[in-house]
């Protein structure tokens, strides 16, 4: 039976991109569903791994009433990301025409083993005992059958020690919560430090240093909430709403720091009071995909690869993601733009060279921050193991820490000569150059 193969390469897909956020206990809904292939959540599990499949108001509707032969192309099974490689292989090479007749996934259920007639509900506990990263697949191999049913699926490893404690958090990713909490430690230190700073520098802070420590202040709770989300679906499963505080922290989190480096890349506060117009059409176009940017994270998050418009939520969540980091930089081109022709023109050639040089170093250390967080991160995600996914985790919270330190440092409040530190001597030995270069020409 020929099943199109552009379904089996979705699913390849999916286990390249997919984040592994269905940690949790997953409850899906799929109604009048004919897709060959339907992944539902991706886990790393220890050698004392166990999946719970609790499934209600299961229905089957095709153009006959299907028998043993066509129920046993119907289950679920577990599969790695090697293991579907081969198994597209086989499929090509036509040794298999249904990946559950393939050797190299680990069934956990066909529906030819269910009673007549069939139940509308059951319920299944699966051992696995081999560790590594698994996928959890409903394969459904006769096209012109369509399927309705709740899945409630529930992967989790069993702690060592007498108590056998479930642990919901796929393994690598198990630490987490620790790992964030510490990181929210930091962040509420060095929001403690900046507004030590702030109060010793009053005399010299602007508008944009407040927003400096919002947008530290924020970052510290949406890793705090984080490290609460984690810890209770470690535990339980589920998040109890902590997941609430974290999508809206992590919101307000992302559009802050966007709009902090628009800001600081257009030169407001710092070189002048106001934005031009077509800096404000920047902010326009951020904050709007931010808005985007978000709820597509949420919908990533909560449906999980399932949902049939599941890929189309992760296209536009990497879309409108590259989109903003790409927005964000023009404001700083611009700046740069403009200091070298009024390093030209304006008679004060040292300071403008000196903000020249300092939106410069800003303007590549935003790429670098933006590349690693995105591109190198992911690549470390890719090729690492999954039972240090958390070490990929760690190395964009390291970035991302050092790139606020610098942008703090950088545009600290001075007491001299506001963002930009320069002597008076310096700067009147560059006028008095300037002079001599224009008698010279004369």
């Amino acid at each position: 039976m020929y099943l199109p193969h552009i379904m089996y390469l979705l699913l390849l897909i999916l286990f390249s991109v997919a984040s592994l956020t269905g940690a949790e206990i997953r409850h899906s809904e799929i109604r009048n569903d004919d897709r060959p292939i339907i992944a539902f959540d991706e886990f790393g599990f220890t050698h004392r791994g166990q999946l719970q499949l609790n499934i209600t108001k299961l229905s089957l509707s095709g153009p006959q009433n299907p028998d043993t032969s066509i129920l046993s192309k119907l289950g679920f099974f577990l599969c790695t990301r090697d293991a579907w490689i081969h198994v597209l292989q086989q499929i090509e090479d036509a040794e298999i025409t249904c990946a559950l007749g393939s050797d190299s996934v680990k069934k956990v259920f066909t529906f030819d083993a269910l009673p007549n007639p069939i139940p509308t509900v059951w319920n299944l506990l699966y051992s696995e005992s081999d560790a590594d990263r698994y996928t959890l697949v409903f394969a459904n191999c006769f096209p012109q059958l369509k399927i309705s049913m709740n899945v409630r699926s529930a992967m989790y490893n069993l702690e060592g020690g007498k108590s056998d404690r479930r642990d919901y958090l796929s393994a690598g990713k198990t630490v987490l919560p620790r790992v964030y909490f510490l990181f929210s430690m930091i962040y509420f230190v060095l929001s403690a430090f900046w507004i030590s700073v702030l109060y010793k520098k009053r005399l010299t802070v602007f508008g944009i240093h407040f927003f400096m420590l919002s947008v530290v202040v924020l970052k510290a709770l949406n890793l705090l909430c984080e490290a609460e989300d984690k810890s209770y679906i470690k535990r339980t499963g589920s998040a109890h709403g902590w997941d609430v505080l974290f999508y809206i922290f992590s919101f307000l989190k992302g559009i802050t720091l966007f709009t902090l480096i628009v800001l600081i890349g257009t030169g407001w506060s710092f070189l002048k009071p106001y934005l031009q117009d077509k800096e404000k059409k920047v902010l326009m176009i951020v904050i709007p995909l931010q808005v985007v940017a978000n709820i597509a994270q949420v919908v990533i998050d909560e449906t999980g690869p399932y949902g049939q418009d599941w890929v189309t939520w992760k296209q536009v969540f990497l879309l409108v993601d590259v989109v903003c980091c790409c927005a964000v930089l023009f404001p700083i081109v611009w700046s740069i733009k403009n200091l070298r022709e009024a390093a030209r023109t304006d008679g004060k050639a040292a300071v403008n060279l000196m903000k020249l040089t300092l939106f410069r170093q800003y303007y590549i250390v935003v790429i670098c921050y933006i590349y690693f967080t995105r591109v190198v991160v992911y690549a470390l995600e890719t090729i690492t193991s999954y039972k240090y996914l958390w070490a990929s985790i760690v190395a964009g919270e390291v970035a991302t820490l050092a790139f606020y330190v610098f942008t703090g440092y950088k545009f600290k409040p001075e007491a001299h000569n506001p963002y930009f530190v320069i002597d008076d001597e310096e700067e009147e030995a560059a006028a008095e150059q300037m002079k001599l270069d224009d008698e010279f020409e004369l």
